[in-house]
């Protein structure tokens, strides 16, 4: 234990002037905002993907889910700096000695325990997924997220319900505190640096949601006009194993419902009233970009194969494997008329990695349901 205390885990290895409650307390409101905002829309696009009962989420603003998604990925990335100087600053008090002092200290540890590993897990499983760099990850990533936020989330409720007198302390009453570090860099240059150091980082990826900052957005992994039919591509053709199967001359779009089925080739889809909407599509990776479909009504459809009433639609890819290969168009947006059957994209036909010979495409949803390489379409009345 001795060696613990003198070794580069020792409080004093790494001295600094820098380090105060002035510091750390502001670190820490930067932080506790990012974290609630990264939550919350995190939480949102987790009910959207999986929604309970009681949740219902609408098809007006199209934009809406592009900019909570947006915002979510934004803030996620804004926080490493922040994360990172934070623990920095308080690197020596991890390490004090003795290491528990009874059990009020004991639960304190704990929490900021679960508190770094949550955030940090976060953080780069989030980075991870933003690449779409699956491999390192053995788990299912979207539960596992979901679930470490609420550990997360929890054990910032609790570190700050401990830490509120030495956080007022930090806010209030050390407010001349900022200049401090001697003749160097002082508290407030540290402060401005890291708080420019998340910009930096928003600015240089924002750009795979606003299109006007493409330009600046050197670390954006995917941009708008980027990509076949100058659109981005999540997953191909190739990974969804469906090359052969889309292009099959003998292809059907099956649509079945309380009244009967049908079936239908591309060329008589195409036969039918077309359609055109400008409808963005977001991905949960974080970029989105504006594009134009041209296709079927999905309620025309609905129509074919069920009376009059209100429905859900199940909406079935020509993949065989695939969390997302089956996905449920609830029944507002089924209802909705610029939801459709899409056959072409900015006027061309779709190319294969955007979902030819049909995908479905509605306003205001996660890419993750916009599914491609539709095969088929079961119409059921809304529960």
């Amino acid at each position: 234990m001795t060696g613990l205390r003198q070794g580069p885990f020792a409080p004093g290895a790494f001295p600094s002037r820098l380090r105060s409650p002035w510091l750390t307390s502001r670190l820490g409101v930067a932080l506790a905002v990012a974290f609630t905002i990264c939550f919350g829309t995190g939480l949102l696009d987790h009910l959207i993907q999986h929604p309970p009962g009681w949740f219902s989420w609408p098809t007006d603003p199209v934009w809406l889910f592009r900019v909570t998604q947006g915002l979510h990925v934004a803030t996620g990335l804004a926080i490493i700096p922040l994360l990172g100087v934070k623990l920095w600053s308080v690197y020596p008090k991890l390490f004090t000695w003795p290491a528990l002092r009874g059990l009020p200290h004991a639960l304190e540890r704990l929490s900021i325990l679960v508190l770094v590993a949550a955030a940090l897990f976060q953080i780069v499983t989030g980075v991870l997924n933003i690449a779409l760099w699956y491999t390192p990850m053995h788990f299912y990533f979207p539960s596992a997220h979901y679930w470490t936020a609420w550990l997360a989330i929890g054990a910032i409720v609790t570190h700050i319900g401990v830490k509120l007198p030495v956080i007022r302390e930090g806010l209030w009453r050390s407010r001349g505190d900022g200049r401090g570090g001697g003749g160097g860099l002082s508290r407030r240059g540290l402060l401005a640096a890291t708080f420019g150091a998340a910009g930096v980082i928003t600015l240089a990826t924002l750009g795979q949601t606003v299109a006007a900052l493409v330009p600046v957005s050197l670390l954006a992994p995917r941009r708008p006009r980027v990509g076949p039919q100058e659109l981005p591509v999540n997953r191909s053709a190739t990974a969804a194993g469906v090359l052969t199967l889309a292009v099959d001359p003998a292809y059907k779009l099956m649509i079945l419902g309380p009244s009967g089925s049908r079936s239908f080739t591309v060329a008589e889809l195409a036969s039918m009233p077309q359609h055109t909407e400008s409808l963005p599509i977001t991905c949960v990776e974080g970029w989105s970009a504006d594009a134009v479909w041209t296709g079927v009504r999905l309620n025309d459809l609905i129509a074919l194969v069920a009376p009059p009433g209100r429905y859900e639609v199940e909406a079935e890819s020509l993949e065989r494997v695939g969390i997302y290969r089956i996905t449920v168009v609830d029944p507002p947006h089924a209802a909705d008329p610029r939801t459709l059957v899409a056959l072409q994209l900015r006027g061309e036909p779709l190319d294969i990695d955007h979902g030819y010979p049909a995908r479905l495409i509605s306003p205001n949803r996660p890419g993750v349901l916009q599914t491609k390489w539709l095969s088929r379409l079961t119409v059921r009345p809304a529960p």
